[in-house]
């Protein structure tokens, strides 16, 4: 138990904490084994083509952006005078790896993420007298900063960049057209047991008027389950009154369902500059969401409540790249590759904002040393913060981590989104 124990914590030392995989480790590439996980992996992406070619775009979108993501640290890292000695795609054993200089490439057998190896990260890695200039705990706080949020930045980039592409090449969704029906409501539901037919106009529900998409959407979940309401719509240009009561919706029993599916003016194309406007600010909005997303998946609760309730609020339950697979592949058969670039975009923010949690292992855990060190610092004198004292908080981390990807594969799997 005791040699166990001190596994786990040299593991933990070494390649969580320090940063990266362990130089010399004896998990040397195996032929056999990265022929046999080659297979595997090129086997689930073919069946993932076979299955929804939208949901391959979407998790190659994703795989590219994990490549861009190190990217982002490993050239700043290199251009800060940083010493990087590895950059890996996945995690685990090694499959191959080359040495190209002073780096070592390669790729790893679980395709769960990648990481650069920079020397130095912090007083428990080790280095050479002769590379200890090229350090990063030498390097001044504004070079740390820097190459520790760079793999956050280049998420955002990626963000901003197919926001932008998809509003100048194919157009951003507009919903500031009539409120239409555009076919007939779901059977059973209540807006076809009220007697609203496809093409009704819907310009007002309860006393909120509507004259957009989202001002219907918005007005129904503002509404409870079981609500009696009165939905005005016009109806060959004559206004007509319905009342219905709301049901639960059948995703989520905690909001209101009124059964109809509307349409809009749709994407409309914009201009370079326009889409430039409105490609930041849609980063900006979905940053500002996603630091709630970040507190709601954080929180076991969450979880716990998802998996004790099916019927439990889908903004708060734990998912995974299974999930959002689902759903990118889903959007993909609706509305093609700009809903996919949409999503994608969306998801890269959501990273963006959630790896810079100021925690270890996250790169934020590593901002939030390098900003409390130089805080602490004095001039002439350099403040080290003691990672030792880091390590039980960590490992309650990683824990937590591993426990939100169990619930979330378990509910993807067995509760498609």
């Amino acid at each position: 138990m005791a040699c166990a124990m001190t596994s786990m914590y040299e593991r933990m030392r070494q390649e969580v904490v320090v940063g990266g995989g362990v130089e010399g480790a004896p998990d040397a590439p195996s032929t056999s084994r990265a022929v046999l996980s080659a297979l595997i992996i090129g086997a689930l992406l073919v069946w993932l083509g076979l299955k929804n070619v939208w949901t391959l775009v979407f998790v190659a979108g994703l795989l590219l952006s994990i490549f861009l993501h190190e990217v982002g640290h490993f050239v700043t890292a290199r251009r800060t005078g940083m010493k990087a000695t590895q950059f890996f795609m996945g995690f685990g054993p090694r499959l191959w790896s080359r040495h190209k200089g002073e780096v070592e490439y390669g790729f790893r057998a679980i395709p769960l993420g990648a990481f650069v190896r920079i020397i130095g990260m912090n007083g428990l890695d080790e280095v050479e007298p002769e590379d200890e200039e090229r350090a990063y705990r030498n390097k001044s706080f504004p070079r740390q900063l820097l190459v520790i949020t760079a793999g956050s930045l280049m998420h955002m980039i990626i963000a901003l960049a197919l926001f932008i592409g998809v509003y100048a090449f194919a157009g951003r969704y507009d919903d500031t057209g009539s409120v239409a029906v555009v076919r007939a409501p779901e059977a059973g539901s209540p807006a076809a047991l009220a007697g609203i037919r496809e093409g009704d106009i819907v310009v007002a529900l309860g006393k909120d008027k509507v004259t957009t998409r989202s001002e219907l959407v918005e007005a129904i979940v503002e509404q409870a389950p079981g609500n009696a309401v009165e939905v005005v719509v016009q109806r060959n240009g004559v206004e007509e009154i319905f009342t219905t009561t709301l049901a639960s919706n059948p995703m989520d029993a905690n909001i209101a369902y009124l059964g109809i599916a509307t349409s809009s003016t749709g994407y409309v194309k914009q201009s370079l500059a326009n889409s430039l406007v409105y490609g930041v600010g849609d980063v900006v909005r979905t940053a500002g969401n996603s630091v709630k997303g970040v507190v709601s998946a954080l929180n076991p609760m969450n979880s716990v409540q998802a998996l004790r309730d099916s019927g439990e609020n889908l903004a708060t339950r734990p998912t995974t790249v299974v999930g959002a697979s689902q759903i990118g592949g889903q959007l993909g058969k609706d509305e093609g590759l700009k809903a996919v670039l949409l999503l994608l975009a969306s998801v890269n923010v959501f990273v963006g904002v959630f790896n810079m949690f100021p925690l270890l292992p996250f790169d934020g855990g590593h901002a939030a040393i390098a900003a409390y060190e130089r805080i602490r610092s004095r001039r002439g004198e350099r403040y080290r913060a003691d990672i030792n004292k880091m390590i039980p908080l960590t490992t309650i981390v990683m824990g937590l981590m591993g426990f939100l990807l169990f619930v979330g594969l378990y509910l993807d799997i067995t509760q498609p989104l």
